[in-house]
Parts: C-alpha cells; structure tokens; sequence
C-alpha cells in the first residue's frame, strides 16, 4: 500500500493543465465496442481506474496502439490511444480472470450497453467502486428491458478478493426495439449505457429524464460523429433514431472539471496563485461560481482559470443574511465530485457554510479525520455538515490519514497541503483512480510531498 507524505504550508504558484476527463473516458471507451471500424481518442488520462478499463477491453480481444501526436502535449501524461474491436471474444466473459476485474470498477457496467447492441448479450459481475454508500443500477436494467433485453441474476461459480461471492448481470436480446422511457433518476451511467445500446436498436427510442452532464454530451457528440442519430444533445430529452452499423471517429476528452475543481481548493487552501490552463470553462458549469460563494477569487482569462493569492476569503451569505448552503445536483447543479472539496476549501475561511451531500449518504464520513486536523465541523447526520470557518486563526495540523475514496482522499491531501506540519495519507491507490501522477505535478507547483511506495512503519 502506497503512500503520501506532505509538508504542508507551501505556497503552490504555477500553472497546471487538468487532465482528461476520467468519468467522460470510461463512456467513451466503452463506445469503441459499438464498432469494427478504428476509433481514436485523444487526451486519455494515466489513471487507474481507466487502465483498468483499458485492460478489460483488450482481455476481450481490442487491439489498442498508441497514436504519436502531431504537437507537443501540454499535459506530457495525456495519451492518444486507437482502438480497433473486430475479433471480439465474448467467452471471456465467463472467465475468472474478467469477473474478477470487472468487480473492481464501477466503469465496467457500461460495458453492457454496447456489448448488448451489437452483439446481442453481456455478462458483468456486480461493478465495485467508491464505498459512498448505495448506488443502485436498477436504472440501467429497467432500461434494457424496455428496449427489449431479459435480464437474470448470475452467481459466478467463482470466489473473488478476500473470498467474495462473485454475483452479476446477464442481459441478453437478439434485436433490441426502441421505445418511450422514463428513466426513474438522471443516472448520468445509466443514460450513457442506455444510449450505447439504443443506437442500434431497430426503431426509435426516447429516453426522458436523461442526465445532461457533458460526459454524457460528450458520448452522445461522439457517437453521431460515427454515424448515429442522436437528437437533444445536451438536453434531459433524448430522441434516437437506431442505424444498422456505425464506423469509425476521432475523439478528444474535454478536460475533468473535477480536476479544475480540486485545483481551485488546493489554491485557496494553500494561499497559492494558480492558473488552470485550458479548462473548458462552457463545461464547467457552477464550478467557479460555487468556490466564489466560499470566497474564492477565480478569474478567467480566455479559456484559462486564474486563482490569485488571497490571504483571507470570506464565505457570502444569502441575501436575507441567512447562512451559505453548498448542495449537490444532478447537472447543471453543482457536482456531488466536488462536495467534499468544497468541505475541505472552507475550514480556513472566514464565516460558515453548510455542506448538504443529497446524493450519497457516506461521502461525509471523512470530516473526523479534518476535525482531528483542527477543523471546526458539526456533522449533523450522513448528508449535512456545518464548518465554521477559522480564517487561518488556527492552521491546521498533519496528520497520519487513510484514503477512504478517490474525492475524500483529495480533499484530505489538499487539507495537508495547507497544514502545518508533516502528514502522512496511506491507500493513495484510491487517489491514483482519478487524479493521474497527482505527486509530480503538484511538486511543479511547489508542493513538499512524496511518494512511498511500500508502506514503512510509524514513527
């Protein structure tokens, strides 16, 4: 188990390029199923969580090579992959080593969509993932059945990690047939998986209630860029017209604005000056706006975010003086990624806020470890937390921490990042899913942390 070790109190200044967008990447590379013809896609981030992906892909017989770019990468992490999927082995998904690996990303149930549409079966074991708290697929099966799939429940004769009953989902149709659905939760995974499988579906298919996240644009873009019908992109009402075949594209990642977020948080909380370069700011959404409720100077220049030096920020209130309140929802509400970044960002402002998680009941658990840091929090039951600012009238202080979550363990780094003294985060594992080389690039800005890779004893 591999760790970070952080010297907290350095100033971060520089500029930083975010990554692409992992949630966008798991969607689109599972799109690449829905063709024989080569789809390449460019700025694919170097995280775990898409490798993963990646690797799942090629066990089913995807041919991936890397494309040489044409000009320097700003982000020299970034990769241009090309995948070809014309010899498709679908008994592996029977096998021990597939079941295994699917059950440990949450990505791997929008393999099912494409697997579905064009080759008339699936097979996935319960998908792992963040432990958040309960996030159902009964939107995506609902769905599949509507367009005409019968889905079972199958237990693997298969024991997986630490013993683990292996369970999934089989789902298999021989023409899928379009119709009217609407969908009981804007589930961003569901709409995706939803539409991989609709665009070959014989007929029309409308789906209400559709998640308009730009991941979902994204995959919705891309998809007609390979010859599907796909109408109301970007809206909660999508109209799909199903082709025969779709062929091949280019495809780019629009930047993760859960990156863009956490590097706003890491400025603040740092005192630092930092400009986000190229951050897609139409598809940010409330980002920016929710950070300068907390206080936060963010400015944009161009295409580019800039977070100046402040030595103090201030949280507003509402306009009938009543407290703040940051809330997450479905978009163009504020994201559920960034909640507990937010959390983290307003211990050291001045004035209160009330942090209100709607969508996951466990993603607040990790404030014990802020408020044995010296942070001033009330958490008030699994979904809301109050914190009171400390306008850095008491600094926080290092701590030795594990990573319970890819966001809560961000939010626990950017917290050591601007306490006094030596933290140390185990399970960074959690924090390699989402954030790529996250050591190295902020060492470019400043920061004191290392990587230790085999865990050493407390001293």
């Amino acid at each position: 188990m591999a760790s970070f070790e952080i010297v907290g109190g350095h100033h971060l200044k520089g500029e930083i390029v975010p990554q692409g967008a992992k949630n966008e990447a798991l969607q689109v590379l599972c799109a690449v199923l829905l063709t024989s013809d080569a789809v390449v896609i460019e700025n694919i981030p170097d995280i775990r969580d898409v490798n993963k992906l990646i690797e799942l892909l090629m066990l089913l017989g995807v041919k991936v090579r890397r494309v040489s770019s044409e000009k320097p990468l700003a982000d020299p992490w970034s990769r241009t992959l090309e995948f070809r999927t014309g010899d498709i082995d679908l008994s592996k998904l029977e096998t021990e080593e597939f079941a295994i690996r699917a059950s440990a990303l949450r990505g791997s149930i929008m393999l099912v969509g494409p697997l579905l549409s064009r080759y008339g079966q699936a097979l996935v074991p319960q998908p792992g993932g963040d432990k958040i708290g309960r996030r159902r697929l009964d939107t995506h099966f609902i769905g599949m059945e509507k367009l005409g799939a019968s889905v079972s429940y199958k237990r693997y004769g298969l024991q997986g990690p630490e013993n683990m009953r292996l369970e999934g989902y089989e789902v298999k149709s021989k023409r899928l047939k379009g119709c009217y659905m609407l969908l009981d939760e804007a589930s961003v995974t569901g709409t995706a998986n939803l539409v991989m499988a609709a665009v070959l579906a014989k007929g029309t298919t409308t789906i209400m209630n559709a998640a308009c996240e730009p991941y979902v644009y994204q995959l919705c873009k891309m998809l007609n860029s390979m010859g599907a019908h796909i109408k109301g992109v970007g809206s909660n009402m999508l109209t799909i017209k199903g082709v025969k075949e779709l062929h091949g594209c280019r495809h780019r990642l629009l930047p993760d604005m859960i990156e863009v977020g956490s590097f706003i948080g890491m400025a603040a909380m740092t005192r630092g000056d930092i400009i986000i370069k190229d951050a897609q700011i139409e598809h940010l959404g409330l980002i920016p706006q929710v950070f300068r409720r907390l206080g936060v100077e963010v400015w944009q220049k161009g295409d580019d975010l800039y977070v100046p030096a402040q030595e103090h920020y201030e949280i507003e209130r509402f306009m009938d003086g009543s407290i703040m309140t940051v809330s997450d929802a479905p978009w163009p509400g504020f994201t559920p990624d960034l909640i507990s970044i937010a959390l983290v960002t307003a211990t050291q402002a001045k004035g209160s806020v009330l942090i209100h998680q709607k969508m996951f009941e466990s993603r607040l658990f990790f404030v014990d470890k802020l408020i044995d840091m010296g942070a001033q929090i009330i958490l008030c039951d699994p979904h809301r937390a109050t914190v009171i600012g400390l306008d850095w009238k008491h600094k926080l202080k290092g701590l030795n921490m594990i990573s319970p979550d890819i966001r809560a363990g961000v939010a626990l780094l950017i917290a050591a990042l601007g306490a006094d003294g030596r933290s140390r985060i185990d399970n960074i594992e959690q924090i390699d899913r989402g954030y790529q080389h996250i050591d190295e690039r902020l060492r470019q800005l400043g920061a004191n942390i290392v990587r230790i890779e085999k865990k050493e004893p407390y001293v």
